[in-house]
């Protein structure tokens, strides 16, 4: 990679997608700031979102496109906030330009997507990197905690689940060309967490889905994200990771996220956890709630590794793992049979 920041505050940061959903470009750009890093440049084709940017960033460059903030910027970190299939081909334009790069969740969609992005990475000597915020989430901590003390005993699955009764919205997110699916929105959550949990390699991936329901109903027509989808992970020591999200589930199951162990179990929403744990005829239930999240993790990492070469802990192998995974569920449930896994 190229010579790193003498300062941390020498990483000058753009995002590209300021408006949209959840005041995103906001929380990047404060992020970056808190982590020592320089908020510089904002690209937003959207003229009124863009002067909001420059009203809460006084002084923050604006352009209207990417292209005119390589070009006029001297940006060096590119944050890309912008819809899932614009991931792809707006980071190897940064990439290419000598820029490093920071991807919105997901990566990409398609494991070939994932592989050019990294090939451009290392070709221009840059970082890329996606963010997984929730790496750092309080529940997920607290799994690993209880995991690695042995209290679950040997771990056999872990089960994933989010859904209920309820029509895809009319935004981007409802597409499945742009968004990649129904399990490419909060599965790469859930699958980064089981990823964690699980050291192991992935085998092979069997994928189910069912789409059409809602298809009539939504804007999108044919192109509406799947009613339900599942995907089925087989690691190579033994443990099975399943992913089930869905929009026509009228009893969404308890916990979402569980891990079976030989001894217990540690079920979790993101506010709270229960441990059930079995010895001899015993049965020991624990609730409590998650530790805070620490998602302030992510950009100090990102800083440390630019300015002194620590270890880039989401590193781009890292998120070509989840997507890697639904690539593999979405070609498995068109075929209708089980794929092996390219990517450990």
């Amino acid at each position: 990679m190229k010579t790193a920041f003498k300062k941390v505050s020498d990483i000058k940061v753009g995002v590209v997608g300021y408006g949209g959903a959840f005041n995103m470009g906001r929380m990047h750009l404060q992020d970056m700031a808190k982590a020592g890093m320089t908020p510089c440049a904002v690209a937003e084709p959207d003229a009124a979102r863009l002067a909001i940017a420059a009203q809460e960033f006084p002084g923050i460059q604006t352009y209207a496109n990417v292209d005119e903030m390589l070009k006029k910027s001297d940006v060096n970190l590119v944050v890309l906030i912008t819809p899932h299939n614009t991931h792809a081909p707006l980071a190897l334009k940064c990439l290419k330009a000598g820029r490093h790069v920071v991807c919105e969740k997901p990566f990409a969609i398609t494991t070939e997507e994932c592989d050019a992005m990294i090939a451009a990475a290392k070709k221009a000597g840059v970082m890329v990197s996606t963010f997984h915020n929730r790496h750092w989430d309080g529940s997920i901590m607290r799994a690993l905690e209880v995991v690695r003390s042995g209290m679950l005993g040997e771990i056999v699955r872990i089960e994933a689940h989010m859904g209920g009764w309820s029509k895809p919205g009319d935004w981007w997110r409802g597409s499945k060309s742009i968004s990649g699916g129904i399990l490419y929105d909060w599965g790469v959550h859930l699958l980064e967490y089981a990823l964690q949990v699980v050291d192991s390699d992935v085998v092979e991936v069997t994928g189910f889905a069912k789409a059409g329901y809602w298809s009539a109903q939504s804007k999108w027509g044919q192109d509406t994200v799947e009613d339900e989808a599942q995907a089925v992970i087989r690691f190579k020591s033994g443990v099975w990771v399943t992913l089930t999200i869905s929009h026509i589930d009228p009893n969404p199951k308890r916990g979402m996220m569980e891990i079976t162990g030989t001894k217990g179990s540690f079920l979790w929403e993101y506010d709270h956890h229960e441990i059930t744990v079995k010895q001899g005829e015993v049965t020991t239930v624990t609730k409590a709630k998650n530790p805070p999240e620490q998602w302030a993790k992510y950009y100090e990492n990102i800083a440390a590794h630019l300015s002194k070469g620590e270890r880039l802990v989401i590193s781009p192998e890292w998120a070509r793992r989840t997507i890697h995974i639904l690539d593999l569920a979405g070609q498995s449930a068109r075929v209708g049979r089980t794929i092996k896994a390219k990517y450990a």
